[in-house]
């Protein structure tokens, strides 16, 4: 029978896990058996007990766990030193950031592992119910709000009040995608005065029916990739969007940039000059903060004051509402290996001329298979040896 482990999740403070005592029996109905690091669900105050009233099984220790699974999931990767413990050909699932970790898929080729790299999941109709990018980037958006709002010193909606009228928070939202729209709603739904931009007009129709107003601003050509990405601008249309923007944002009380580029470093969308135009008191929230940020002088995992202003850049946002985000991701996970579970032969296919494993999984019998990431480490001069005595990744 197939084992699925579940290990705890080793990244300091993060408080979600792959899998919910609800997912067990769904497991266990595919023909697998389910395994689980003792804690797993501890931070989302669940018990070792609960998994295994449900038919998980309790591992001896992580190592055990890591030595029986055939399969591993887990939220972020995990620590190099724990691959050599895992089994050659097992499959590991989780988030792999396979574009600025070659380093370490160089490792997950050298052990002869396969990955499914998350968020490579393709924005098809037929991936939209494992697609935790999304799922993950829709409560960040929510979380992203009220982290703004608790650190505003005024109030979102508009209040008629004896002592007077309190106006409405003004908020503006840079990035309509997911995590954006869900801004958009969020802040509406809190009384705030929203407009939002987005380099693709197409979604402008999406921002007015959640009641939000869209900043048009002239951009020439530009575009979203085919899987629903917005395109990078050309040095002049940055400009152009910065020099637009300005005034909208100098006039807000909360900013929130969204924009990040699949793969590419984040586009710095407000400099040190619009930040000193802004209100002080006023406060920004800088989504791409981990990656290098929209917002010149975001500090990942800090919140900081420039010229007055709050710049919020703690990031991992959906670990703030981390039982749902658990609950999503989770659901994500089990809908992937679901989708591809063989039920003649009991175990996952992984057949990698598959439309969705072919955009997903990243190393294959001891080599990067993902076609997305082996021409972008060729163009970048990255070479990965399938040796374990070549685990060199020059770059």
């Amino acid at each position: 029978m197939p084992i699925i482990g579940f290990p705890v999740e080793s990244k300091p403070g993060e408080k979600r896990c792959a899998l919910m005592p609800a997912n067990v029996k769904a497991y266990t109905l595919l023909g697998a058996k389910v395994l689980i690091e003792k804690g797993l669900g501890i931070a989302l105050h669940i018990s070792d007990d609960e998994y295994v009233e449900a038919g998980a099984e309790l591992a001896d220790s992580r190592q055990a766990l890591l030595r029986k699974a055939n399969i591993i999931a887990a939220l972020h990767k995990l620590p190099s030193d724990e691959l050599q413990t895992i089994s050659a050909e097992s499959l590991l699932v989780s988030y792999l950031d396979p574009f600025n970790e070659s380093a370490y898929i160089q490792q997950l080729c050298a052990a002869n592992l396969s990955s499914i790299s998350m968020e490579m999941i393709p924005r098809i109709s037929r991936c939209q119910k494992m697609d935790a990018l999304s799922s993950q980037a829709s409560l960040a958006g929510y979380v992203m709000v009220l982290q703004a709002a608790n650190t505003l010193d005024s109030v979102f909606p508009m209040m008629m009040t004896p002592a007077g009228t309190l106006k409405p928070a003004k908020v503006f939202i840079i990035g309509a995608g997911v995590a954006g729209l869900q801004a958009i709603a969020t802040a509406k739904r809190l009384g705030a005065s929203v407009t939002a931009f987005d380099t693709r007009s197409v979604v402008a129709e999406q921002v007015r029916s959640l009641g939000a107003k869209f900043l048009a601003i002239d951009l020439g050509q530009t575009g979203e990739t085919g899987q629903g990405y917005a395109q990078a601008l050309t040095p002049e249309q940055m400009q152009i969007q910065q020099r637009e923007q300005a005034k909208c944002i100098a006039d807000s009380d909360i900013v929130i940039t969204t924009a990040q580029l699949f793969g590419r470093k984040p586009p710095v969308l407000i400099d040190q000059a619009t930040i000193a135009s802004m209100r002080p008191g006023s406060v920004i929230v800088d989504m791409a903060a981990e990656n290098g940020g929209n917002v010149m002088g975001s500090i990942s995992g800090e919140t900081v004051q420039i010229n007055g202003v709050s710049v919020i850049g703690t990031g991992y946002w959906a670990n703030g509402v981390a039982k749902h985000a658990s609950q999503m991701y989770a659901s994500n996970v089990l809908n992937l290996i679901g989708e591809f579970w063989d039920k003649e032969s009991n175990q996952f296919a992984l057949d990698i001329e598959d439309e969705v494993l072919s955009a997903c999984v990243i190393s294959y019998q001891g080599k990067v298979v993902n076609k997305m990431i082996s021409d972008f480490y060729q163009q970048n001069g990255v070479v990965i040896y399938a040796k374990p005595t070549q685990m060199t990744a020059e770059a």
